[in-house]
């Protein structure tokens, strides 16, 4: 995948000449740009299969960098450094530390999958930028984002008791990033709905709250999707090197509401 787009250089290693005169013939001017040579040497042959091994990026391996996914993306539009098809490329050539650099831009992707809708390759690049931001957490390189924190929150409810309640969802997120739960917007939304909320279901919601129901007969199916769960996180430790982590901290983790109770 030899790079030929000036979009997929670095502005720092592209050299404009005002003046210059090769073998006696001017070649100044913006469409004489040169590109600086350098030499790379921390080259990560594993990254392409690290990042292949989180769900979305399986079919990293089509892009033939047509360009169509960076040409669609919301983002950018309003933020040209975001750039799907320059990450991916990277990616398919291990250059983990150029990866690096846009560690901070990778996780505002918004999902809007114009992206997976325009490649012709069926890559899903949105997919892609999900397991990238996803790897970054894993790698220890970002935070955690706060759509992590949602999702992991989302997912131990789904787990333990087969089904979400809102309010418990909201109020879990906002523990797990440090957010208070009256917030002005939360509370002029809540208000709005009361008003137009029977009573009956707002007395179920607020028992759902203090109770805690579970769907029935859901023990076995519970212990059947932990379990793949934790198949799941250990192939991934595995691809990503990090078998360090043991089976107990992802139990600990799964089970960590259940215990609060």
């Amino acid at each position: 995948m030899p790079i030929h787009e000036k979009s997929l250089i670095r502005p720092e290693n592209l050299k404009t000449h005002d003046n210059l005169v090769i073998d006696g013939i001017n070649v100044s001017g913006h469409w004489s740009t040169f590109i600086e040579p350098r030499v790379v040497t921390d080259y990560n042959e594993s990254l392409e299969d690290e990042i292949a091994a989180l769900p979305g990026a399986e079919n990293i391996h089509r892009c033939w960098q047509c360009g169509s996914c960076t040409n669609s993306c919301t983002i950018n539009a309003i933020e040209p450094r975001f750039n799907p098809r320059y990450w991916i490329y990277l990616i398919r050539v291990g250059m983990e530390s150029e990866l690096l650099r846009d560690k901070d831009i990778i996780w505002q992707c918004v999902s809007c999958n114009k992206c997976t809708y325009a490649c012709p390759r069926d890559v899903m690049p949105e997919g892609v930028m999900k397991a990238t931001a996803h790897w970054l957490e894993l790698k220890g390189y970002t935070p955690k984002s706060p759509a992590m924190h949602f999702d992991e929150e989302f997912t131990e409810q789904v787990v333990k008791r087969g089904r979400i309640e809102d309010t418990e969802v909201l109020r879990g997120f906002f523990r797990r990033t440090g957010q208070p739960l009256l917030q002005d917007w939360l509370v002029e939304v809540g208000w709005r709905v009361a008003k137009k909320l029977p009573v009956l279901w707002g007395i179920k919601m607020a028992l759902a709250q203090v109770f805690r129901p579970r769907t029935r007969g859901w023990r076995r199916a519970q212990a059947a999707i932990e379990e793949y769960i934790h198949e799941q996180e250990n192939e991934r430790r595995e691809a990503l090197g990090l078998i360090g982590a043991t089976a107990a901290n992802d139990n600990a983790d799964v089970r960590k509401p259940e215990a609060a109770e």
